[in-house]
């Protein structure tokens, strides 16, 4: 199971032990120094999902029919169900055995003495203070090691999980839940340093409390991974027992996994020839045959090739992208429709999934990858390259790229720069370098990118050169690929400085940012992240740019734009959202709800109230579609907070922290609540609960000092502010607050150095600044405190507190 790093949820299982082959049924304030009890004030906590985010994004040109459409089955054709790939098998003798062979057919086994590669041999496994044991007892495979309590138990492994480069295995619980170990096989041969045990998630220490043990929720396989290892997964999971009857129809990635139920298709194949040809899609649920019929026609001169017939749509692409990308499920059946925007909701180039430059950080798997690329521009799809049955590039090393691209052109040293034969002349070395994830498994980058040292430099991005040439640095890289290629840096991806700008809230980030969602010769997944990015600079100059987002035929700059629009006041959002209520694209629909649900009936009509309320229901049935889930709950609580509805809002927070006591943001957002109902008493015990299972979490902290703050004890406050800020010094807001009442307590010098402190890792930070300016001010600095004020403009413009400050000393003696 994947995700590189704790605290990140994605999708999802049995209930009682499942059986070996389940049913196939399948600012600031104004004023001076007394500006403690506004600070209070401030903690509006992110309402985001996000901070334990989920996971998993998407597209590319114009929306294609297969991206804009949510077209159900024609009525007249009965419901499609899943037959099973022995059906598919009896015809497709030559796929079946080529797909047989496959990582997808061997996705999830029965654990037996074909299935299981790791050594059960009486192995142990110690590292990172953990201990597993490896045995076989009759014909069952154990694992003695530490269980949900912390202590050692055995467990009996019923499946293993993946194949190569490594193996993971399942171990079923009562209630329904199977659960990944973190103890892995690595099944790469012994001179690759293969052939062993080793820890997901090296160098951590995670005991039972942790929601990455692997008795946990992150490490459970009905949401986290099931349904990408198995055909028609049903999770089947209820909110009132807290379990799982989760089903199948075929236990891997098999035939109706990427071609839908194929029961009509298995009735076409007995019509007569006549009726066969009135049906064009042959009875298929998905028809994959985006590539039927082109060629890819080559251009000598460019030695780059043209589609001989413009893609038509996205289907293929998407169907893949179910599973190889990163997103959320947003539909209680995920399995490919041929439209992923109708099941899932796929990330953006987000920070800490992307680096600025869209070059894979996180575990993100492939697709928002390749929508950056100029090959998805150009119409290539994933069967261009792969073999969809074996799961194999169709021809190895370069040859796979000059089955396209001119080997005259870039198959020469004038071209890559190095030895012909070498490790440095292959294609993927620059063009698609790999990263390890799960340890051991180097996957590709698929934007399939130019290198381009040059952005390391400026804003230090990585670079497909330094893997080979780290000790030279990236200056000299770039120098080296100037000196051969000239001046010029081509390439497709060239919104490094937008993205950049954006995160760190540089003073030209909205410009660059609304410039770059307008950029039409950009790749769309870039420009939906732009306009998405929008929501932290949330101001009227921003509205037309999500205006024509809003209005764009592609569904991903859509959605974005409704992100963004969860920034801005109800009065603005409401009208605005309220047209995408009833959106042709599930998802879209969905981020419409979400804005629309809190906004007053005064500030709609009447038909926007319908089209409010009906969007409300599907943002609500999304959320139901993984209950299982604490962000589920969560998300739904915050909604309720908007609408007023606090009863349902305190259950919603509840149940997110049923299913997860340390979900940290539960807390915090209800004890907000809490506060805003003036029950002070009871959000201080929702605090007190929350620091009671994560006593080290800097938001919680944060928030015990503020309540301190507002029950009048700003003595014993300062101490807990001062730990929040210390256990997430990079977060300008903590370093801010501690440094405010810091100065409230007569400790000015102090309060200086933590803000200059602060100012180091977020150098455009608006309140950060202010503060400066102003403490210069006091102690009589005007130089020093109109330079920190005019940051402050050059960030925030309209800044009043920050203008009033340079009217003062303009108009102080001199």
């Amino acid at each position: 199971m994947g995700r590189s790093r704790k605290r990140q949820q994605r999708r999802s299982t049995p209930a009682t032990p499942p059986p070996s082959a389940p049913p196939s049924s399948s600012t600031h304030a104004s004023g001076r120094w007394w500006w403690l009890p506004f600070v209070v004030g401030l903690l509006v906590l992110v309402a985001l999902g996000a901070w334990w985010l989920r996971a998993p994004t998407p597209e590319h040109r114009a929306p294609l029919a297969s991206s804009t459409a949510s077209a159900p089955p024609t009525p007249t054709k009965p419901v499609a169900h899943y037959v099973g790939a022995q059906a598919c098998a009896s015809c497709h003798a030559k796929e079946a055995a080529a797909w047989q062979q496959s990582h997808h057919a061997l996705a999830m086994q029965v654990a037996d003495e074909h299935s299981v590669l790791g050594h059960f041999d009486n192995a142990t496994l110690k590292q990172d203070g953990s201990q597993a044991s490896f045995f076989k007892r009759d014909q069952a495979f154990v694992v003695k090691t530490d269980g949900p309590d912390g202590k050692p138990g055995e467990f009996e492994v019923k499946y293993t999980f993946g194949v190569y480069p490594l193996q993971q295995y399942l171990v079923a619980f009562p209630d329904g839940r199977m659960q990944a170990l973190r103890a892995s096989w690595d099944a790469r041969p012994a001179a690759e340093g293969g052939q062993r045990w080793f820890n997901l998630y090296p160098g951590e220490h995670i005991d039972a409390h942790d929601t990455l043990h692997w008795t946990r929720l992150n490490q459970n396989w009905n949401y986290m991974c099931a349904d990408c290892h198995s055909t028609n997964v049903q999770r089947h999971y209820d909110v009132a027992s807290n379990t799982f009857k989760t089903t199948w129809s075929d236990i891997n990635v098999a035939c109706e996994a990427c071609h839908g139920p194929g029961s009509r298709h298995v009735e076409w194949a007995k019509w007569s020839d006549a009726q066969k040809q009135a049906d064009a899609s042959k009875g298929l649920a998905i028809a994959l045959d985006e590539r039927k019929g082109m060629q890819w026609m080559p251009n000598a001169a460019t030695g780059n090739p043209v589609r001989s017939t413009p893609l038509a749509t996205h289907r293929e692409v998407e169907t893949c992208a179910v599973c190889h990308a990163r997103r959320n499920i947003i539909a209680k059946d995920s399995a490919p429709t041929g439209r992923l925007m109708d099941t899932h909701d796929p990330i953006l180039l987000a920070a800490g999934r992307y680096h600025a430059d869209g070059q894979q950080l996180d575990e993100v798997y492939v697709y928002a990858s390749f929508l950056q690329s100029r090959m998805y521009a150009k119409g290539v799809t994933c069967s261009d390259c792969h073999d969809p049955h074996t799961a194999k590039v169709r021809a190895q090393g370069n040859a796979l790229c000059e089955s396209c691209h001119s080997p005259k052109v870039y198959d020469t040293t004038a071209h890559h720069m190095h030895k012909d034969g070498g490790a440095g002349s292959q294609c993927v070395a620059c063009h698609m370098p790999a990263k390890n994830y799960m340890v051991i498994n180097a996957r590709p980058d698929h934007s399939i990118r130019v290198p381009r040292p040059d952005l390391t430099v400026k804003f230090g991005v990585p670079n497909a050169c330094a893997n080979c040439h780290a000790d030279k640095g990236a200056q000299w890289a770039a120098d080296a690929i100037e000196k051969a290629h000239g001046p010029e840096r081509k390439g497709f991806q060239h919104y490094v400085e937008a993205l950049d700008a954006g995160r760190h809230g540089k003073p030209n980030a909205a410009s660059l940012l609304m410039d770059l969602a307008r950029d039409t010769t950009s790749p769309v997944i870039a420009r939906a992240t732009a306009i998405g990015e929008l929501a932290h600079f949330a101001s009227p100059a921003a509205v037309s740019t999500l205006q024509a987002a809003l209005a764009d035929a592609d569904p991903l700059m859509r959605k974005a734009a409704l992100e963004a629009l969860v920034a801005f006041p109800s009065r603005v959002r409401g009208p605005m959202a309220a047209a995408l209520a009833d959106d042709p694209v599930l998802d879209v629909r969905i981020k419409a709800g979400r804005v629309l649900a809190g906004v007053p009936d005064a500030e709609l009509d009447a038909n926007q109230r319908a089209a409010r309320d009906r969007a409300f229901g599907t943002f609500v049935a999304s959320q139901q579609a993984i209950a299982d889930r604490p962000e589920s709950h969560y998300d739904l609580a915050l909604v309720y907070v908007e609408r007023g509805e606090t009863t349902k809002a305190e259950q919603a927070f509840r149940q997110a922290l049923k299913l997860q006591p340390d979900f940290v943001p539960a807390y915090i957002n209800l004890g907000d609540m809490y506060r805003s109902l003036d029950r002070e008493a009871d959000a201080q015990k929702a605090i007190d609960e929350g620091l009671a299972v994560a006593p080290d979490n800097a938001s919680l902290l944060h928030a015990k000092g503020l309540s301190l703050v507002r029950s009048g004890q700003a003595a014993a406050a300062l101490g807990w502010l001062e730990r929040a800020h210390r256990a997430d010094p990079a977060n300008a807001r903590f370093a801010y607050v501690y440094g405010v009442a810091l100065h409230s307590a007569g400790q000015g010098e102090q309060a200086r150095k933590v803000w200059e402190g602060a100012l180091q890792s977020s150098p455009y930070d608006p309140s950060l600044l202010l503060s400066l300016a102003r403490v210069e001010r006091d102690d009589g600095h005007a130089d020093k405190a109109r330079d920190y004020a005019q940051r402050v403009l050059a960030v925030a413009p309209q800044s009043s507190d920050a203008q009033q400050l340079l009217q003062s000393l303009d108009a102080a003696p001199k």
